[in-house]
């Protein structure tokens, strides 16, 4: 490897590992992933730099998440999760059709075609709506621009939120490193399975290198299998990792040139993120699910930041991960083909 990419890689994981530190010492939600994505947003913007993230270290951080959510899985969880689904997709759809609702309105008063303002504003995977968008010659650029917006709103705002609220009254924080027994070196082989999952996923699943470890090693402890804990150092390496290449693919620049629209995404990703909260509600009142429990679970975050949350606020982050990992699939699998028949409908009906 040549020193200057070695450099490159040592700069970003020191200005990542500051963030995380300071984001710890703050008490800040989530602190090793949100402060090297702040750290890293921050540190471009000053030195109009884009340092280097080896894809290899951020699947690899990936894989760890997902081992680690999988193994917080027990026979019971599935028991537990398996009653929710059809309420749970309902309300997802419900969800979703508020966000689509809204989106469209607001092409009222601003310039964006209602294609790229629901392209931009569902919750989805950014990556996978800027593909579906493109495909429908929407704006792609612009509904990249939006959905980094989104994002930027639901990973920081959420864990905020969820955590204030619920923090103080969590009577038991879980953490799963503390809760496996160490047991043999070789044991951590089968880790080496739930990895290989991912890498045979990648170009078939959303988020593979989290949903394929996830899926393998759950499957693996519900079987019986003895597996050990992974080390707290690792697993914050990990998620420094994950964040700082969270961080190095945002750019403000590419904010600014979304202007004013900016801010109207903003306002109807806060608009959502309340009404997902409501619904967490109403679905905690109607389900035995706890309170945190269910607005993590419907909240329209990334797997990742929700189930770490999930964690640190003591909610069930095993139901958490099934939940958004279905909300997830629904997104990617069902939204982009049903939206390309309405709009392709809508278009013919106008001609």
């Amino acid at each position: 490897m040549k020193f200057s990419l070695m450099k490159g890689i040592g700069e970003a994981y020191i200005v990542s590992a500051i963030g995380g530190l300071l984001f710890y010492l703050l008490h800040f939600p989530i602190p090793w992933i949100l402060g090297p994505m702040t750290f890293m947003i921050v540190y471009k913007a000053i030195t109009h730099r884009k340092l280097v993230v080896s894809t290899r270290a951020y699947n690899g951080g990936l894989a760890t998440l997902g081992i680690y959510f999988g193994l917080s899985f027990t026979r019971d969880t599935f028991i537990t999760v398996y009653p929710y689904i059809i309420p749970f997709l309902i309300t997802t759809i419900l969800l979703l059709t508020v966000s689509v609702i809204n989106s469209i309105y607001v092409t009222r008063f601003i310039k964006i075609d209602p294609m790229t303002s629901v392209f931009g504003s569902i919750p989805g995977g950014l990556s996978e709506m800027v593909a579906a968008s493109h495909s429908l010659r929407a704006n792609s650029a612009m509904v990249t621009i939006f959905q980094t917006v989104r994002l930027l709103t639901v990973v920081f705002l959420v864990p905020f939120i969820v955590t204030h609220l619920f923090l103080a009254d969590a009577e038991r924080v879980l953490d799963v490193t503390k809760e496996m027994s160490n047991g043999p070196a070789y044991a951590y082989l089968w880790f080496g399975l739930a990895v290989v999952a991912g890498w045979l996923l990648q170009n078939k699943l959303p988020a593979a290198y989290v949903i394929g470890p996830l899926a393998v090693t759950a499957l693996l402890g519900v079987l019986g299998v003895s597996l050990p804990s992974i080390p707290p150092w690792f697993l914050i390496i990990a998620q420094i990792t994950v964040g700082l290449r969270m961080g190095n693919n945002i750019n403000l620049r590419d904010l600014k040139i979304g202007g004013k629209y900016c801010g109207v995404y903003l306002v109807l990703t806060m608009l959502l993120v309340v009404v997902s909260f409501g619904f967490g509600y109403l679905f905690a009142i109607f389900t035995d699910l706890d309170l945190p429990t269910a607005m993590l679970s419907l909240a329209p975050g990334g797997i990742v930041e929700m189930v770490l949350t999930a964690t640190a606020i003591g909610a069930d982050p095993a139901v958490v991960s099934s939940l958004q990992l279905i909300r997830l699939l629904f997104i990617i699998i069902v939204v982009p083909s049903f939206l390309k028949w309405m709009f392709t409908r809508k278009a013919k009906v106008a001609a």
